[in-house]
Order: structure tokens, then C-alpha cells, then sequence
């Protein structure tokens, strides 16, 4: 057990070194407080979780890490030459999109439970992470695209039969506002 917390540790502390950024953060937080930035890092974590716990605006929280930060790595991504990073982005909104409809039927159940937020924020995370096999690219190549392969006529079936409906519907409306 004490090797696996010294290692913990230890890649903690190498990823924590890694960007410059929060490597100069990391070096004012140490000599400021005389702290390893290792723990400061651990302590911020544990109190974000005790707020998604108990916290007032935890919802709001854990929708915005759901979003600002993936919309500016999107938005990053468009913006880059790199196609590949399109394609983790697109996956990541695909998979936010498929939670948000599940996450509207059944948040009237989930959200008296104490831990909801904190468990969706670190969904929402472990979705995002930048490595290669993130829960993103996880739940797309093992439920979505299953399904999706699986159903793909039904689905564009449904989609322009509705899409048809929807256009009919519109020039109903527009030819009532347009004789009146």
C-alpha cells in the first residue's frame, strides 16, 4: 500500500510539473506556503468534491466543467490544422449529448441522490481527459457506435420522416402568418 501512495504521488507530482503554467502556479504555492504542491493539488480536489457534494451551486459547477472547458478545446480544435483533434472533440459531444437526454428523464430521481454531481462531474471529466482511451472515446466505441451501426436506416428513416414534418409544419405556419 505505501508503494502505490508513493507512486500516486510521484506521477501526480510528474504531471503536475508538466505544463509550464501550472508548473510556475505550482512553484509560487510551494514556496508561499511551504506546501508540496502534490498536496495542495489533493486538497483542492477533496474540497471541489465535498462542494459537489454538499455545495449550494454544485449543479451549476458541474455543468460548466462539462462545457467551458470542452468548448474551448473545441473551438481550439476547429481552429487547428489537426483533424484528429476534431474527431476527439466531436466524440466528446456526442457522448455529452447522449448523457444530457438520459440525464433529462431520470434527473428527477438522480438529483436527490447526495453524490449525483460529484459523480457527473467526474464523468464529465474522465470523458475529457487527454489521453487516448478517455470515457469519451470509451462509451462511443462500446455503446453508441453499436447502436448506431446497428440501427442506421431506422434511424435516418425516423430523422427524415420527422425533418419532412417539421418543413410541412413550418410552411403551414408561414403561409397562416402570411394571409393574415
Amino acid at each position: 500500500m505505501g508503494n502505490e501512495k508513493k507512486s500516486t504521488s510521484r506521477k501526480s507530482d510528474k504531471w503536475l510539473n508538466q505544463s509550464p503554467r501550472i508548473k510556475d502556479i505550482g512553484d509560487k504555492i510551494e514556496k508561499t506556503t511551504g506546501v508540496k504542491r502534490v498536496y495542495v493539488a489533493q486538497g483542492i480536489i477533496g474540497l471541489t468534491a465535498l462542494y459537489m457534494i454538499f455545495g449550494y451551486f454544485a449543479e451549476l459547477l458541474c455543468n460548466a466543467v462539462g462545457f467551458v472547458y470542452p468548448a474551448y478545446a473545441s473551438i481550439k480544435a476547429l481552429e487547428s490544422p489537426n483533424k484528429e483533434d476534431d474527431t476527439k472533440w466531436l466524440t466528446y459531444w456526442v457522448v455529452f449529448a447522449l448523457f444530457s437526454v438520459v440525464e433529462f428523464f431520470s434527473d428527477v430521481i438522480f438529483s436527490w441522490f447526495p453524490l449525483y454531481w460529484l459523480v457527473k462531474v467526474v464523468f464529465l471529466v474522465w470523458c475529457f481527459l487527454p489521453f487516448q482511451n478517455n470515457g469519451s472515446t470509451y462509451v462511443y466505441t462500446r455503446i453508441i457506435r453499436p447502436f448506431f451501426l446497428k440501427n442506421r436506416p431506422t434511424l435516418d428513416s425516423a430523422l427524415s420522416s420527422a425533418a419532412g414534418k417539421a418543413k410541412g409544419l413550418a410552411n403551414e405556419v408561414y403561409d397562416a402568418v402570411k394571409h393574415d
